[in-house]
């Protein structure tokens, strides 16, 4: 890797750690190459990403940052999840890392705040946004359903005593 490229690579972590909400930072020694592939698509598939990256660049885009004490995670063959919402790294790694002894996580960052093993853990447990999109819109649709079916009822009643009424006058 030439000078050109590690100034590069510097500049893309910058980037990273500027844009993402959640970053994760990882071990990741022994992955085969099939476990790896299988990390970064499941980290797409919930709009996140996964990144093999240098200790030492990776400390050089975080010097002069909020985050800088970050880099003291950054030794051996180390990894970042990183996403903009707020848990979708912090779920998809910790899930990996249930499954497969190989990853192990080291700690991260949540909106500017240096998180422990233990936050990202607790972060990993929080539902996802789309979960919560899904769940306020069922709970929005549930009364609806019901007031549709309060209303239902009395229109129903309503028709069979008129059914009755016409059945009696052509009864007479």
């Amino acid at each position: 890797m030439d000078r050109s490229q590690k100034e590069d690579m510097v500049s893309q972590l910058k980037q990273i750690f500027a844009d993402s909400v959640t970053v994760v930072v990882t071990h990741y020694s022994g992955l085969t190459v099939a476990e790896m592939t299988d990390l970064r698509e499941k980290m797409r598939e919930v709009g996140a990403g996964y990144k093999v990256t240098k200790n030492r660049l990776t400390r050089l885009a975080l010097d002069g940052t909020d985050i800088k004490d970050l880099s003291e995670l950054f030794v051996g063959p180390t990894g970042i999840a990183f996403s903009t919402d707020p848990v979708a790294a912090a779920k998809v790694a910790a899930n990996f890392a249930k499954t497969n002894e190989k990853l192990i996580i080291l700690g991260g960052v949540y909106d500017g705040q240096i998180m422990d093993i233990e936050g990202i853990g607790n972060l990993a447990k929080l539902p996802s946004l789309d979960e919560l999109r899904g769940s306020i819109v069922g709970m929005i649709q549930t009364p609806a359903t019901r007031i549709a079916g309060i209303l239902q009822v009395p229109a129903t009643q309503v028709a069979r005593v008129i059914g009755a009424y016409q059945g009696k006058d052509e009864a007479a």
